[in-house]
């Protein structure tokens, strides 16, 4: 058995549908792809169970909240081994919304939104730089977003 377990082309539609647009109705979608929307509801429930659909998402413009400011942080780890320990304050900081684990030159690569240039220093200063394992950081302001997309799962999209 493959990593997503027992789906087939349907439920990858499904997937596809769904990542594209997480408001359409199992009816709209049962209507694309000739299928009663309780198979949709069905095959939807088993794709939760199997925990390849985790949850929904909604997009939000940040910056018409205020939030002129997306930041990517590389941050040092005195040790590796403190990776989790360092992960847990970082959760803890609301203007993160996201952080890896990753090779390379950092430890933990994290997204972060902010006000302005005083809110960030304000977050680094403040918040995450005196988080104990971390030895130091090094930021990235963000320009522009050009790409933001959901990963295409279709074996339609992987022939092309």
């Amino acid at each position: 058995m493959d990593k997503t377990g027992n789906i087939d082309d349907i439920d990858r539609k499904i997937l596809a549908i769904l990542m594209e647009n997480a408001n359409t109705s199992y009816t709209e979608i049962a209507k694309q792809l000739f299928v009663s929307s309780g198979t949709v509801h069905v095959r939807m429930t088993k794709l939760k169970e199997m925990g390849i659909v985790t949850g929904a998402n909604l997009t939000v413009d940040h910056t018409k909240l205020g939030y002129d400011i997306v930041a990517f942080l590389g941050v040092f780890l005195e040790k590796s081994s403190l990776y989790g320990d360092v992960s847990e304050r970082l959760k803890k900081i609301p203007e993160i919304v996201s952080a890896h684990y990753t090779t390379g030159n950092y430890g933990i690569f994290v997204k972060i939104f902010c006000k302005d240039t005083k809110h960030l220093r304000e977050v680094l200063h403040d918040k995450i730089q005196y988080i104990p394992g971390i030895q130091r950081t090094e930021t990235f302001i963000a320009l522009e977003e050009s790409i933001n997309r959901p990963l295409s799962i279709s074996r339609e999209e992987e022939e092309k």
